[in-house]
Parts: C-alpha cells; structure tokens; sequence
C-alpha cells in the first residue's frame, strides 16, 4: 500500500513537472516526455502490473488535462508502454543505464507515431515527415538526455521502498 501512495505520488509530481517546468524549458516547442520516463522505467524495475499501474495514472492525468478533444488515448498509449515495457523486467540489470534509454527511445518512437495517428492523421494533416523531424525525432532525443538524469534517482527510490517492504515483512514473520 505504502509503494502504491508513493507511486501516485510521484506520478503526480512527474505530472507537474511535465506540465509547468519542462513546458518552460522546452526547446522549438518540444519537451521531453517525463511520464514515460517514469512508465517505462517503473516498468523495467517492477513488471507488467506497476507499469501498467503507473502508465494507467499517467495517461488518465494526461486525458484530463491535455486530452485534445478524445478522452483514453493516452490512458490506452502509457498503459500499454508500461505492459509491454514491463516483459524486459525478468531479463533487465539494474544498474545498466543502456537498457532503460533504449526502452524508452524506442517507447517514445512508437508513442509519438501512435499519437501522430490519433491526433493529426485522422483529422486529415497528413506531413507525416515535417513531424517527424520537428516534433519525433527531437522528442526522443530530449526525453533519452533526461532519461540519463532521472533513472539513476528513481533506482535508488525503488531500492529504498524494496528495502522498507521487506523490513515489514520480516518483521510480520
């Protein structure tokens, strides 16, 4: 339970950063996409259900706030990153940084092409390579930089709610 709040938590503050201090940081109109950080990455440490859990909070904020006009794409976009991200966590190594940035280049790819699809193509705008190379492409690259500075920080959080989890274990037995 305590993993959960903290979790929601956390998602929250992402959320906040994503929609304030990286909205003001961005550079020619692109962010990085911290939700999916925290997703894919929370994926990798924890499996299928807390990537799921932390997709499915990261979409929902993500419908209500930025939805554009079409409620549950993004819900139905992070949670699916977070299920499929989460099979690499039986294979993964914690402490190798390569396979988190790849996860998540690779997740913000398919992301921004799967959004690509639902907010412009079905509505006709069709420059599929002008968005590739001012929105896709630069998209990636930011969020893999700030992958680099946040996974390390979110290990470490993981570890210490392991830890806590397995002091309340023992101390049940």
């Amino acid at each position: 339970m305590k993993r959960r709040i903290v979790m929601f938590v956390l998602v929250l503050a992402a959320f906040l950063l994503q929609s304030t201090l990286l909205q003001t940081i961005s550079l020619a109109s692109v962010t990085p996409n911290l939700m999916l950080v925290f997703t894919v990455s929370f994926a990798l440490m924890r499996g299928k259900r807390e990537g799921m859990f932390v997709g499915f909070l990261s979409g929902i904020l993500t419908d209500v706030f930025f939805g554009g006009g079409i409620l549950g794409v993004y819900t139905l976009l992070y949670t699916y990153t977070g299920y499929i991200n989460g099979f690499s966590f039986r294979i993964f190594y914690d402490d190798d940084i390569k396979m988190p940035i790849i996860l998540v280049c690779a997740s913000d790819l398919a992301f921004h092409i799967l959004e690509y699809v639902f907010r412009f193509l079905l509505r006709g705008r069709t420059d599929f390579f002008f968005y590739l190379g001012r929105v896709i492409i630069p998209g990636v690259i930011y969020t893999a930089i700030l992958t680099m500075l946040c996974y390390r920080l979110l290990l470490a959080l993981n570890r210490k709610l392991e830890k806590a989890e397995q002091r309340s274990v023992d101390s049940l037995v």
